[in-house]
């Protein structure tokens, strides 16, 4: 089970995710995150992961490409501290730049 949680009045704006981060759940918060951006129009964001307590390899994937769109990740757990620190020695990309071929 996954709970979101969006807090858009914080400064900078705050998704939360709470739960397993895995199967059917990740379009769930695929979903929660394209419209968290949308409507943050390019503003700082916070995914807080500090209660996240298992997220397989989509759920991985996910958690890189809101990093790479600029979100800041949040976690307090070990295994998931080690995944973010995984998905930042990849390092970030524009949205507008390609992956070189």
């Amino acid at each position: 089970m996954l709970k979101i949680t969006v807090n858009r009045d914080e400064q900078p704006a705050r998704m939360v995710l709470e739960g397993k981060l895995a199967g059917a759940w990740v379009q769930e918060a695929r979903d929660a995150w394209r419209q968290f951006a949308k409507e943050a129009g390019g503003a700082p964001l916070i995914v807080d992961l500090k209660t996240i307590d298992y997220v397989d390899g989509d759920g991985k994937d996910l958690l890189a490409t809101m990093w790479r769109e600029g979100a800041t990740l949040q976690a307090a757990g070990c295994c998931t501290k080690y995944i973010i620190e995984e998905i930042a020695k990849g390092g970030r990309r524009s949205a507008c730049s390609e992956p070189n071929a």
